[in-house]
């Protein structure tokens, strides 16, 4: 695994871990809003096994890559942020995105970025606006951050009484920053909050997009997620011709956290058939 600098637009950096063979095909993960690319590093590492070339960034204003300073977090900052990292592919590549990085995905391939396939985790178009307001309340509180690693790990624990509580703190230590205060905040900018949610300009995005009809797309939904509904689900059916769903039971929003065995297993077997890995021995072939 390398960690690499992508430049982006504005003189800014995307971060973002590279595995595998850079002549393969590629699969781009994008994580979730609040969250970091270290949520990818199972799947990541389980993709580069099964012949992939991995691209695991963190979304700008997110982790390591650069905050924007004006605060555009837009649909078409981060589809110019995503054309940067697809250009890095050598061949046919795929998006792979989670809630937000889901979202950019979908408004990347609507501007032109067009991928050989798409997996949509836990996200479509048409969110449930409550599940989403418990999101936003959750990562706009505690604006001064906490005084140890026990009080974000309890704050989750009240977000997300599911999960069960790790007994180490080394995975969370990821997602914060140490401010010079000595407290720990969040890794990512809170102004990509500030712009409210523009889902309805996604919508118009995709209405004309043509990848729409064309594009192979999996849904993987997690069967207690309270930001996908069946009515969502329906709406996007209704606009990806090609799209497949698989139900991830007794996973929440957090599929690849939750239930990470079944969770790959149902990526990498429809990337298998929808943009298959080429061998070691044909890579290793001149010409």
């Amino acid at each position: 695994m390398t960690t690499i600098r992508i430049p982006a637009a504005g003189g800014l950096a995307i971060v973002a871990d590279e595995l595998g063979n850079p002549d393969a095909p590629t699969v781009i993960l994008g994580h979730g809003g609040g969250q970091t690319r270290h949520s990818w590093d199972r799947a990541g590492h389980e993709l580069a096994e099964a012949g992939y070339h991995v691209i695991n960034y963190d979304l700008l204003g997110h982790g390591e890559s650069d905050w924007e300073p004006d605060g555009d977090y837009s649909y078409a900052r981060r589809a110019a942020d995503l054309a940067a990292i697809a250009a890095r592919a050598r061949g046919p590549f795929a998006f792979v995105g989670a809630s937000l990085g889901g979202l950019s995905s979908m408004a990347a391939a609507s501007l032109g970025t067009m991928p050989a396939a798409m997996v949509l985790v836990d996200v479509v178009v048409r969110l449930s606006e409550s599940g989403v307001d418990r999101i936003v309340e959750f990562m706009s509180a505690n604006p001064r951050g906490f005084g140890s690693l026990e009080e974000a790990a309890d704050a989750i624990s009240a977000y997300y009484p599911d999960r069960k509580r790790p007994a180490r703190l080394d995975g969370l230590r990821k997602n914060l920053r140490e401010g010079s205060d000595g407290r720990f905040y969040w890794h990512w900018d809170p102004k990509f909050l500030i712009g409210g949610r523009p889902h309805g300009a996604l919508e118009d995005l995709i209405e004309n997009a043509g990848w729409t009809a064309t594009v192979p797309t999996l849904l993987v939904r997690g069967m207690k997620s309270d930001i996908v509904t069946d009515e969502g689900v329906a709406h996007l059916a209704e606009r990806i011709a090609r799209l497949e769903v698989v139900d991830i039971g007794g996973a929440g929003h957090m599929v690849a956290g939750d239930r990470n065995d079944l969770f790959n297993e149902a990526v990498i077997g429809f990337l298998a058939r929808v943009m298959p890995p080429v061998a070691s021995e044909a890579l290793r072939e001149p010409g």
